[in-house]
């Protein structure tokens, strides 16, 4: 018997507001974000471009 098993697809970013930073890497000092839907990553992303935070 077949088991299908459902991928989740995972979006992180990292983020610093002390220093105005979105990463799209792990980095120290910022606190990581999850999204498990693409939708919710990209408005996130969206509210951070309005907010003029630098990405690296």
């Amino acid at each position: 018997m077949e088991q299908n098993h459902m991928v989740e697809n995972l979006w992180r970013i990292w983020v610093d507001t002390k220093r105005r930073i979105v990463s799209f890497h792990e980095e120290e000092g910022c606190q990581m974000l999850e999204f498990r839907s693409h939708e919710m990553f990209l408005s996130c992303v969206d509210q951070y471009s309005g907010k003029q935070y630098r990405y690296q």
